[in-house]
């Protein structure tokens, strides 16, 4: 792809590179550099205003309770998972030392679709990022099947109308995150005409 100029104004996103988790380490963000964070996440297209999504800190000893029971839950799905299997999800929340779990809350609503909730959550997945790099913090957004499991979202004490858009992970990068190809965004425009 060729490459289009650089643009200063433009410099935080053209620069955003997600550090995968387990090459996240301390220090993490500070409670009031958290809170910061997350007042910039918010500020995100929520159509109503009807802010549908909030956060789950998981962080310290929790990580590694999250870990053990993953492991364990893994083993109910998977009788006949290994040990390199179980091993994974006991240090899947061990890296970063700050994981931030995003819950959309979509339910019945007479005037915005649940989908269009559900956008916003993401959203404010993307704005975390943003706002953990710009803070000098390395990011990562996943999922992963511990996101869609019946028994981790009753551990999260998600209501029926909830569920998990991803698990930020936050931490300071280990190595500089590495960049990837991206899309060339001049093959997916196509310009529309009326018939």
């Amino acid at each position: 792809m060729r490459s289009l100029p650089p643009d200063p104004r433009l410099a935080a996103l053209d620069g955003r590179r997600s550090t995968p988790a387990r090459l996240l380490g301390e220090p993490g963000p500070d409670r009031p550099t958290l809170e910061r964070m997350l007042a910039s996440a918010v500020r995100v297209p929520d159509h109503g205003k009807r802010v549908p999504f909030r956060f789950v800190e998981i962080g310290g000893a929790a990580r590694h309770a999250l870990g053990a029971r993953l492991a364990e839950r893994l083993r109910e799905r998977d009788p006949d998972a290994g040990e390199a299997a179980l091993e994974k999800e006991r240090t899947r929340f061990a890296h970063a030392p700050l994981v931030l779990a995003v819950i959309a809350i979509l339910g019945p609503d007479e005037k915005i679709p649940a989908q269009e909730r559900l956008l916003s959550a993401g959203c404010v997945c993307f704005a975390l990022l943003q706002a953990a790099q710009a803070m000098g913090f390395g990011a990562s957004w996943v999922t992963g099947w511990a996101a869609y499991d019946e028994a981790v979202r009753g551990w999260f004490g998600l209501r029926e109308q909830e569920t998990i858009v991803g698990f930020v992970h936050i931490g300071t990068p280990k190595v500089e995150a590495p960049e990837r190809e991206r899309p060339d965004p001049r093959a997916l425009l196509t310009v529309w005409n009326p018939a």
